[in-house]
């Protein structure tokens, strides 16, 4: 025995509803106004200041060519040397005085308070007034520090803004000490939320000062200390304040890192799409840790 169908029989055919109609859902009327007028400036504001920029920059990235002749340029070469340092350096000793500074000021009181509101201030401040300020206290002739030297011991002081390395590490220290407050009080956060009765357990156990940031502190702090961490990597990739004010880039062009090296390729020297690709050289390291910080977001949870 047979069984007809709807459409053997001549009745109505089910219609599958429209993908506007899927979009609309049971918004009705001035819902769907009200809907549509709150959410389309959102929209044409991510295509207009992500997709397309972001789009854009790709294309203008995208011949090989660029790259063969950034790889070169021995300017290059001695760029991705600094961004090593300046990420392996200038990252975990900041994190690593961060947690340390964030355990200083877990002591009660209120001069510990008074202190932080001070050790806030950098980080605080405009980064712009602070780079430029550093800048001219490293000053070879007239600067803060050589004075100082001058009148402690009589002879000059070194010139910090004219060796590679002196100036490379006055910009990374310049780094650490805008950035390493904010990573502070996140660790600090992070310190204060954790249950008193696991504190004041340790301490009846007899783990106190150091036994009790190895085996208390440390292990429910590692998976915040390790997302931190790898934002501050991200962030510090896309850092070009620190060399930019402080050492420009100098001396001869030696302490570019890639953030400012696409910025001089794109206007000191008129060539957009080679500074583009300058930048985006930094992608085969960059994807990898967004990668893994947006699983360990999802995956695991800050252990307090």
């Amino acid at each position: 025995m047979t069984t007809a169908s709807a459409y053997d029989i001549g009745g109505p055919a089910i219609r599958r509803p429209s993908l506007l109609r899927s979009l609309r859902g049971s918004l009705k009327g001035s819902e769907y106004t009200w809907a549509l007028a709150f959410v389309v400036p959102y929209v044409a504001v991510f295509f207009i200041f992500v997709v397309y920029p972001a789009g854009y920059g790709i294309w203008l990235g995208s011949k090989p060519s660029l790259y063969l002749d950034l790889l070169s340029d021995p300017i290059y070469q001695s760029t991705i040397v600094n961004t090593v340092l300046f990420l392996g350096v200038g990252v975990n000793l900041k994190m690593f005085l961060a947690l340390l500074m964030s355990g200083f000021f877990m002591r009660p009181g209120w001069w510990t308070k008074g202190l932080l509101m001070i050790y806030v201030l950098p980080w605080a401040v405009p980064a712009l007034p602070e780079f430029i300020s550093i800048h001219w206290m490293l000053n070879g002739e007239w600067g803060l520090l050589n004075n100082v030297y001058y009148a402690l011991f009589h002879a000059d002081g070194p010139s910090w803004l004219n060796s590679h390395w002196l100036a490379l590490g006055s910009a990374i220290g310049a780094h650490i000490w805008k950035w390493m407050p904010f990573w502070t009080i996140i660790l600090l956060a992070g310190r204060m939320s954790i249950p008193t009765e696991i504190r004041d357990a340790a301490k009846v156990d007899g783990a106190t000062g150091l036994r009790s940031f190895l085996y208390i502190s440390f292990p429910l702090l590692a998976n915040l200390y390790l997302i931190c961490t790898l934002l501050s990597t991200i962030f510090t990739l896309g850092d070009f304040n620190s060399v930019t004010f402080v050492t420009g880039g100098g001396p001869a062009n030696s302490t570019h890192v890639l953030a400012t090296l696409g910025i001089r390729d794109a206007f000191e020297l008129a060539n957009p799409r080679l500074g583009v690709a300058a930048v985006m050289s930094a992608l085969p390291v960059m994807i990898p840790l967004v990668i893994i910080l947006m699983r360990k977001l999802k995956t695991a949870e800050v252990q307090l």
